[in-house]
């Protein structure tokens, strides 16, 4: 299945971060801690260039505690970036962020002085929500679906700090197929694109093999099946998501699963590793690689038939 959304906004709001760009001094990049990498659009990376940026890897409370620290320390060995693990009650935090900034710009510190930082992150990561905690009031519109914000706005924060809000972006092309099955599964892509049937036997295949134990506990199971789809079947059936026949509606159950996944009501799930980050970063380059491949050889190939017409 391939998921693609780009809405009109988020290419405008591309174009107007690459304008005001030059005149930051910090990146604030939220991620979504149960996937870091998915989360993390390249387009940041490209925009921001050589920029230090702190990177935040919200929702804590709903992943795995284990492997969020782990991908913090990936991510720290990075030149300039610094990680920062937020759940819910972000108020206690706040200081944390304030002082990275400092630390990451110390020559914009003190009187008279002022940090520029752009806060950036892909839809429904819950940056609205981290900045109208930084502010200490609401300032930005927030909503459990993406694309709440459309347009930037300037936030002046204690501590000699000017807030640059954003738009969540996605990015035009989701290369890896994985990237839209987990953004999908944690609510980064309108519901109205998503198959959850197809995207429930992706996050299931994902359980079976990493968290066993969490479906047998929540889908209240004494044995799980070997594939995805015996799981949806058998699990489904458990649940009552049965229609004439006594045949399972997998879309029925992929949509309970996915939202319990989303709640946590499954359990503490993270859906990447850093592992496999550089496995898929590796695939990439290869498909990569015999794109251009291919596309030269179309190239060759076509001066080949005019130079054939000229003749």
């Amino acid at each position: 299945m391939s998921i693609q959304w780009f809405p009109g906004h988020m290419n405008k709001a591309r174009n107007e971060i690459r304008e005001v760009m030059p005149q930051m001094d910090v990146i604030i990049e939220v991620l979504d801690a149960r996937i870091p990498y998915s989360s993390e659009n390249p387009m940041v990376a490209k925009l921001r260039k050589d920029k230090p940026v702190i990177k935040i890897l919200n929702k804590a409370d709903l992943a795995d505690p284990e492997m969020t620290q782990a991908w913090m320390a990936y991510l720290e060995q990075e030149r300039g970036v610094k990680t920062l693990a937020l759940a819910d009650d972000k108020v206690g935090h706040i200081h944390k962020i304030v002082e990275l900034c400092h630390k990451l710009v110390p020559s914009k510190v003190g009187p008279g002085k002022q940090i520029k930082a752009m806060i950036m992150g892909i839809p429904n990561v819950g940056k609205s929500t981290l900045i109208n905690t930084l502010a200490g009031r609401v300032v930005a519109k927030t909503g459990n679906e993406p694309a709440v914000t459309k347009a930037q706005q300037r936030i002046k924060l204690d501590d000699g700090i000017m807030l640059y809000d954003t738009p969540g972006m996605l990015w035009p092309k989701l290369e890896n197929e994985h990237y839209g099955y987990r953004l999908a599964a944690t609510g980064a892509i309108r519901d109205t694109v998503v198959v959850y049937e197809d995207v429930g036997s992706y996050v299931s295949e994902y359980l079976l093999a990493t968290y066993p134990e969490l479906l047998k506990s929540r889908y209240k199971l004494d044995e799980l099946p070997e594939t995805d789809w015996e799981f949806m079947e058998m699990a489904g059936k458990q649940r009552g998501c049965v229609r004439s026949g006594n045949q399972v509606d997998f879309t029925k159950f992929g949509t309970i699963l996915i939202n319990e996944l989303r709640s946590g009501t499954l359990g503490r799930i993270t859906l990447e590793t850093p592992e496999m980050k550089e496995r898929e970063e590796a695939e990439l380059a290869i498909l990569r690689e015999r794109a251009e491949a291919e596309k030269e050889a179309k190239a060759q190939e076509k001066g080949k038939k005019r130079s054939k017409r000229r003749r």
